[in-house]
């Protein structure tokens, strides 16, 4: 008999402010601190910056409220709200889901690993005034060429939030959150601010804010945004629907998931405000271009590192928090990761108690071949970054094997923001969307020269992501019963309703 509490008792967030905080903790991650940035300056400042906000409208948004229905109404992990929401048959689709962000998990801690430490290496001044990119380069390749360094910071990662997931909701997570996020908008918006009153900010600031019109007939400028956005929200992650389980009765779906989208949106913003301006103000045009163009790592722990130390207050005060908002915003984002994992393996029947400390154990020792070996971590965030677009497929499959309309009509009732017809057609026409970027990706992965795609062992192989892909969504298939058995009923289920649902499916 399985020991899960009855999903009456389970506790839920506080108040509305706890669950949006903890959501916006959740989307907010180092992607919004170091992968916007990158993203705007290399794929033409305001103009991709107009078309995140679209993607955001069309896509975003609509799978943020679906995945928000699936969680409050099945109050059941990824695993059981598939089954109870498209039938036992597709009670894999679930898994699939929770295994590709349990996958990011993986090597995630490893990443708010490389913020911490970074941001002891700022407490302490090393990176003083008049430090040059030579010399961050070597800070850089020091740090992650000691395995032991690595490995040691990514437990502590891992740690640190598996000790605050193990304490549950009121006393771990939302307790934290509901103080971190807040508090990691006005450490965000204090950099900003900084980096505009740096002499040659104008400039950095124009290239993000005015858009040239014309890139805006460039597709592939189109489809990076869409990218980007998929990445950035949370949404196809499952980490929102989890959370949703712990959402009170009566909650607004249409407008909880796009303040959500709106807070994401800020803080990358905020990120891009004071990562652009300070480096086209410390460094130039020129400096921009090869910042950028040396990837998220490069430019966040080599490019800035040497930055902070040619600005006023730049060695004792900004650059610790900057790396402190790195930190914070990776350690919010893996909270809603462990959670997940903890959410699914509990609703499988294990006591809370026994199985964080067996994910945060799991997670620390899958998580070590990434730490020491950075092409494995980068094989990894390709292979289960693009796996996220299969999952938000999934989620727009639920809704149209449910019901839109049937959905639709139940989030007007607990909603009051109306859900138009409009949430109906996006999630009908994301199968396109997603046919059109997915198709755009297979055909770069097989056209752009040089890509071994074949070669399952190449790091960013078309290959090596489909390899992956079939083997875990085959051994969940053969697996997909007995989980369908295993995972406890919530009250979509277990009350008779909906039951007729899973009848012949």
């Amino acid at each position: 008999m399985s020991d899960v509490k009855p999903a009456a008792k389970r506790e839920v967030f506080g108040s509305r402010f706890a669950f949006i905080a903890a959501a916006i903790g959740m989307a907010v991650g180092t992607g919004n601190i170091w992968r916007f940035p990158r993203d705007v300056h290399a794929w033409g400042g305001g103009a991709f910056l107009l078309a995140v906000v679209v993607a955001n409208l069309v896509w975003a948004i609509p799978i943020l409220m679906a995945e928000s229905y699936m969680g409050s109404k099945a109050r059941l992990g990824t695993v059981g709200a598939f089954r109870d929401f498209v039938g036992r048959r597709f009670t894999w689709m679930g898994g699939f889901m929770a295994v590709v962000t349990i996958a990011i998990m993986f090597y995630y801690s490893v990443v708010c690993g490389w913020a911490i430490r970074y941001f002891v290496y700022a407490v302490t001044g090393r990176f003083e005034q008049g430090i040059t990119v030579d010399e961050t380069t070597g800070i850089w390749e020091g740090f992650i060429d000691n395995g032991a360094q690595t490995v040691l910071f990514h437990a502590i990662a891992i740690g640190l939030v598996g000790f605050i997931v193990y304490r549950g909701l009121k006393r771990g997570f939302e307790a934290v959150l509901k103080i971190v996020v807040p508090a990691l908008f006005v450490m965000l918006t204090i950099l900003a601010i900084r980096a505009l009153t740096l002499d040659g900010a104008a400039e950095g600031l124009r290239y993000l804010f005015v858009p040239e019109w014309d890139l805006l007939g460039n597709a592939e400028l189109w489809l990076q945004a869409f990218a980007q956005m998929a990445f950035s929200t949370g949404a196809g992650w499952g980490l929102y629907l989890t959370y949703c389980v712990y959402m009170r009765r009566r909650e607004d779906f249409a407008l909880n998931a796009t303040a959500i989208v709106a807070g994401n949106h800020l803080a990358s913003l905020l990120a891009g405000i004071a990562v652009i301006c300070t480096v086209f103000a410390v460094g130039g045009v020129a400096l921009a271009d090869e910042a950028t163009g040396a990837g998220n790592e490069g430019l966040t722990f080599i490019y800035l590192a040497a930055l902070f130390g040619d600005m006023p207050g730049g060695t004792y005060f900004f650059a610790p928090l900057f790396f402190l908002v790195l930190a914070l915003a990776g350690v919010s984002s893996l909270i809603a990761m462990v959670e997940l994992a903890a959410r699914n393996v509990v609703d499988l029947g294990m006591r809370r108690e026994r199985a964080v400390p067996l994910i945060a154990l799991v997670a620390f020792l899958v998580g070590i071949p990434a730490a020491l070996n950075l092409d494995y971590l980068s094989n990894q965030d390709n292979v289960w970054g693009i796996g996220l677009l299969i999952s938000m497929l999934f989620v727009a499959i639920a809704m149209m094997k449910y019901g839109l309309e049937e959905v639709r009509r139940e989030m007007n009732a607990d909603s009051d923001f109306g859900v138009g017809a409009w949430w109906t057609l996006l999630i009908r026409i994301f199968p396109v969307m997603f046919a059109i970027l997915f198709g755009w990706f297979l055909y770069q992965s097989v056209t752009e020269p040089g890509n071994a795609w074949w070669d399952p062992f190449d790091t960013f192989s078309l290959a090596a992501m489909v390899v992956q892909w079939v083997v875990v969504a085959a051994i969940l298939l053969v697996l997909n019963n007995a989980l369908a058995r295993r995972v406890s009923h919530g009250p979509l289920t277990a009350s008779g309703v909906g039951r007729e649902r899973q009848i012949g499916r």
